[in-house]
């Protein structure tokens, strides 16, 4: 199941191309789960959003705005469309990026059918007029629509439908206050443990007709970065691998072997990941080393390190951000296997940071 989300966090595709083409795209949307009963994981979620829902099925009325948060890939835009199965209601999806002027929220919201639920994907990004607008929208199911410019300009109030907004962002820091606190539900989505990820590969995997044994369900769960859309896309690489080279059985054997050739190694690193811990490791001494420096030596922009690489390897405990630049921890060294080097005499080094 692709649990998510279109959004600007490129990391799980560079894992098998940056595009994901119409069949990718069939196949993905096959494997979502259709209601809350089929989602796993994030269940302290899932039992608030259900009582949020069972409760205005009960009253009759439109389902309150929802916020969801959380990294890319952990089931925002799936849950988005669980609430309008839920509620029996149609979904309209757009996002943030794809709103720049009042104009196209106006035109969005003034075309929205009763109860009907519109997905908003990286709020976050959508520009401040439009931000205003919806403020307005969300409250009192009204918006002003200006004619004209100047002196002479005229407000139209518009009345709108009752319908429910689903918010969706990677950054919920980026919010203003005033639209965080104009949903009435709130939920911020946490990583998958390998159990879970497990169970979600089953259910794919029994989805896709491919034969998989317990071993090899966590063999690709614990190289799936705690991402259900990771450890999907991995398994279809997988499963790809055992039928052109073995005989379609995903076994442990086969999935390192197969995750082996996309250089997904045994934490979940790729190339990418890989690359930036080679360089801070082998050509800077485990750091401190500057962000654009450590980008130079790796061949890849500066945004691409610090949004699609850094924070993988943050939360891992491979890698520090500190004042003086980015530092390999202790868990870097051992990981690839090398041996840090000893600090200077009186030196302010890797080991005075980590007391190592």
């Amino acid at each position: 199941m692709n649990w998510d989300d279109t959004s600007d966090d490129a990391g799980p595709e560079r894992l098998v191309g940056a595009s994901t083409d119409r069949e990718e795209q069939a196949v993905e949307a096959a494997l979502r789960p259709k209601d809350l009963g089929e989602f796993i994981g994030q269940e302290k979620v899932r039992e608030q959003l259900d009582l949020v829902l069972r409760a205005a099925r009960a009253r009759g009325a439109t389902a309150d705005h929802v916020l969801l948060s959380g990294a890319p890939g952990l089931g925002k835009t799936t849950l988005s469309m669980i609430i309008a199965a839920e509620m029996d209601a149609p979904i309209r999806i757009t996002s943030g990026p794809a709103i720049q002027h009042a104009g196209d929220l106006a035109a969005i919201l003034s075309s929205l059918q009763e109860g009907e639920v519109l997905f908003l994907d990286e709020i976050h990004r959508m520009s401040r007029p439009a931000e205003e607008m919806l403020y307005m929208a969300m409250e009192d199911f009204r918006v002003d629509v200006i004619v004209g410019k100047g002196p002479g300009a005229t407000a139209i109030p518009l009345e709108l439908p009752p319908f429910t907004l689903v918010g969706a962002t990677t950054r919920a820091g980026l919010l203003p206050p005033p639209l965080r606190d104009r949903f009435g539900f709130t939920a911020h989505m946490e990583f998958y443990e390998p159990a879970e990820l497990e169970r979600v590969i089953h259910r794919s995997a029994h989805l896709l007709d491919v034969e998989i044994d317990a071993e090899g369900a966590a063999e690709i769960a614990g190289r799936s970065r705690g991402t259900p859309r990771i450890a999907n896309r991995l398994l279809r690489r997988v499963r790809d691998y055992a039928q052109v080279k073995a005989d379609g059985v995903i076994t442990q054997e086969i999935a390192g072997a197969a995750l082996a050739v996309y250089e997904v190694d045994s934490r979940g690193l790729d190339r990418l990941d890989r690359g930036v811990l080679e360089a801070l490791l082998k050509l800077f001494g485990g750091g401190p080393v500057g962000l654009s420096t450590l980008a130079v030596a790796v061949g890849e922009e500066r945004e691409t390190v610090e949004e699609v690489a850094e924070p993988f390897l943050v939360r891992e405990g491979l890698l520090a951000r500190t004042p003086r630049g980015r530092v390999a921890t202790p868990a870097a060294w051992a990981h690839l296997g090398l041996v840090p080097p000893r600090p200077p005499a009186g030196g302010n080094g890797q080991q005075d940071l980590f007391g190592a």
